[in-house]
């Protein structure tokens, strides 16, 4: 899977996923994707560009840790979305208001403190890991293509944007979920399934 920690819908498909692993035999791999790379050429109003903006720190920071201690990499997420999401601990505003939970989601996993110096540059302005960065991002769009975005789930040799859920089924509800995502992510010729949202994500699990 594909992700921006920043993305309440890639954190609802990824406590998915990981409900997923419960009930059948498959284990995620975790790869960093980036809100800023995929708008960094976009017209966006000056709110939405600032909030933005302020996701590339914590992308940085993951794509750090993808590089130097990637066996980490799924913990470091769960780390900073359960903050993010969770917690509501983010001042999406800010160009700063990740750095306190990135500091504290290092800490819990156990990764080093200085790993924290990869979200110093602010913006698209060039970080220490943006090349790893925009690589991997690249890799994940590749296989989706440029209309789409945060996240995308590679299966095999087949990949698609989403699945798009708004709360986080579980036990054998996952399961056959991720069984009919199987089943028409890789069919070579499925391309879209998709209605009006009404909701929006809440990293709550569905009855």
């Amino acid at each position: 899977m594909f992700f921006d920690a920043t993305c309440p819908f890639a954190w609802v498909t990824s406590r998915w996923l990981l409900e997923v692993e419960k009930v059948r035999d498959i284990q995620v791999q975790w790869a960093p994707m980036s809100l800023g790379v995929l708008n960094e050429d976009n017209d966006l109003d000056e709110g939405y560009r600032q909030m933005i903006d302020a996701t590339w720190a914590p992308a940085r920071v993951c794509a750090a840790v993808s590089v130097e201690h990637p066996d980490k990499l799924g913990e470091l997420y769960t780390a900073l979305g359960t903050r993010i999401h969770d917690r509501g601990e983010a001042d999406k505003q800010d160009p700063h208001g990740y750095d306190r939970i990135i500091e504290a989601a290092l800490a819990e996993v156990g990764l080093p403190a200085e790993l924290a110096a990869a979200a110093e540059v602010h913006g698209s302005e060039g970080g220490a890991y943006d090349k790893q960065l925009r690589e991997s991002h690249e890799r994940g769009i590749s296989l989706v293509g440029d209309d789409v975005g945060t996240p995308v789930v590679q299966l095999g040799e087949r990949a698609f944007f989403g699945p798009v859920l708004t709360r986080i089924p579980r036990g054998e509800t996952a399961g056959k979920l991720f069984d009919a995502a199987v089943t028409l992510g890789t069919y070579a010729h499925f391309y879209e399934l998709k209605r009006s949202r009404d909701e929006g994500p809440k990293a709550e699990y569905a009855d």
